[in-house]
């Protein structure tokens, strides 16, 4: 858990670099996220957590992003992953999802 917030802090402090000063409104999608991310997935099976965002698009979106992210695994689609402390964290399909 605590690699997953490094992890997320990470992208956060990334995005915020590349951050623009323009103000407009998006309307942002939680379920739409999860689709992207799925798709992400599919030829593959997993991704490095990383790689499922994209910092030079906006806080807003990696918090969107992220939220997909979770509940994706809430629904029991997805499965995050850790070897050990401090190794990369993945997310993949979950085993029930494969079979």
């Amino acid at each position: 858990m605590v690699d997953l917030q490094e992890a997320w802090r990470a992208l956060l402090v990334r995005a915020k670099m590349t951050q623009h000063h323009r103000v407009s409104r998006e309307e942002l999608s939680v379920r739409e996220h999860m689709t992207l991310i799925l798709r992400k997935l599919r030829g593959r099976g997993f991704a490095e957590f990383g790689e499922l965002f994209e910092p030079a698009r906006g806080v807003a979106v990696l918090i969107v992003n992220f939220l997909a992210v979770l509940e994706l695994t809430r629904e029991g689609l997805l499965e995050v992953t850790q070897s050990e402390p401090f190794a990369p964290i993945y997310v993949k399909f979950s085993n029930a999802q494969s079979e």
